[in-house]
């Protein structure tokens, strides 16, 4: 019972700490055939490594990828898939203070009571340095995404940064990577490097709202009740570090439309149904529309900060903490690649659930 893997057919088990001397994960279950290498693997990995900016933790990892089995002339052969990342840049000396401490708003109390110990060197497993090796597995995912599903497209961005949303009106997924927020708004990019600089130099964090879309996507994955592609999406989104919410298509903004207001109409196109709108978010009872997915998860501020906080120790002594370090002002800046992975991850894990149940066999409508 370690629970420390994901996936159905697709399953992923990460390993390893902060600041131990490697972290990654074997991935299994993956099909033969298909043409992978660290090549393939590593762009994904240099969207997500620390100290790309100003806005997130100077710790410096080139979070280079080696892959140690499950590959043999340059693709899969069907067998599992070992994926290391060394840790090169940590600074344990950064937690000594907190060595017997635990930080307001971190897993470092909730960990000492589960297990009576903790590895307290960046947190250990509760690091969002573990996520490096998500992105690494859902490198894996998207070159057999790409294999048997060659339009399907993925695309991360973030919609909110505390208080301050985007406007869609202004939204352009071709700025998405020409700033350092994954924000696919220019005028909001430049607002919040301005919010995001004085929280800052305040030593305070902020949280953040990040979109997850896949384009694509074949109508028919998912099940009715417990393989729901949305369930499945939604335990994996908030399994990644500090995520406290998740919401499919309109999600919670449903709850304020009416039955007319909600209903995604259909109509009769050259090539099948097609929907009018996309309120459901390209999932129906658990299974896709052929619809664009789309997902969406709020991340809250991060937790370790160099403003003091009421807390107690090991002793149950009440102190005042201050977290040395080096840390993501917004952690949802970088968790935007993590969903993108965990997104494909996810995809790969129903369809090929669907091809084992259905063949792709689809109902034919018209």
């Amino acid at each position: 019972m370690s629970f420390n893997t994901f996936g159905h057919l697709f399953r992923v088990t990460t390993w390893g700490e902060s600041h131990g001397p490697a972290i990654g994960c074997t991935v299994d279950g993956c099909p033969p055939g298909v043409v992978l290498s660290e090549e393939v693997i590593q762009p994904w990995l240099e969207r997500r490594k620390p100290g790309t900016s100003k806005f997130t933790t100077q710790r410096k990892e080139p979070d280079a990828v080696r892959i140690l089995s499950g590959v043999f002339e340059g693709k899969t052969t069907g067998t599992p898939i070992q994926l290391m990342i060394e840790n090169t840049d940590q600074r344990s000396k950064d937690y000594g203070d907190i060595a017997q401490s635990f930080r307001p708003g971190h897993a470092d109390i909730t960990y000492h009571q589960k297990y009576g110990i903790r590895d307290y060197r960046g947190g250990g497993r509760s690091s969002a340095r573990e996520t490096a090796a998500r992105v690494a597995a859902g490198g894996v995912a998207r070159a057999a995404l790409a294999a048997l599903v060659p339009g399907l497209r993925i695309t991360g961005y973030m919609v909110q940064m505390g208080p301050h949303r985007i406007d869609r009106a202004r939204m352009d997924l071709g700025v998405v990577e020409e700033n350092p927020f994954w924000c696919p708004d220019p005028v909001a990019a430049e607002d919040w490097a301005v919010y995001l600089d004085g929280l800052r130099l305040s030593h305070n964090s902020v949280g953040a709202v990040i979109e997850v879309v896949a384009e694509g996507v074949p109508a028919g994955l998912g099940a009715p009740l417990y393989a729901k592609l949305d369930s499945d999406l939604a335990a994996a989104m908030m399994t990644i570090n500090a995520v406290k919410g998740v919401e499919i298509g309109d999600g919670f903004d449903a709850a304020a439309l009416t039955g007319v207001e909600n209903a995604d109409e259909i109509r009769m196109g050259p090539e099948g149904p097609e929907f009018l709108s996309n309120h459901a978010g390209g999932i129906l009872g658990g299974i896709s529309t052929g619809q664009p997915v789309v997902c969406r998860f709020a991340v809250k501020p991060t937790s370790s900060i160099l403003t003091p906080r009421q807390t107690v120790n090991q002793r149950g002594e009440e102190i005042d903490l201050i977290t040395k370090g080096r840390h993501d002002p917004c952690v949802g800046i970088r968790a935007v690649p993590v969903g993108e992975a965990m997104m494909a991850c996810v995809l790969l894990d129903h369809l090929l659930m669907d091809r084992g149940q259905t063949g792709g066999v689809r109902g034919v409508i018209g």
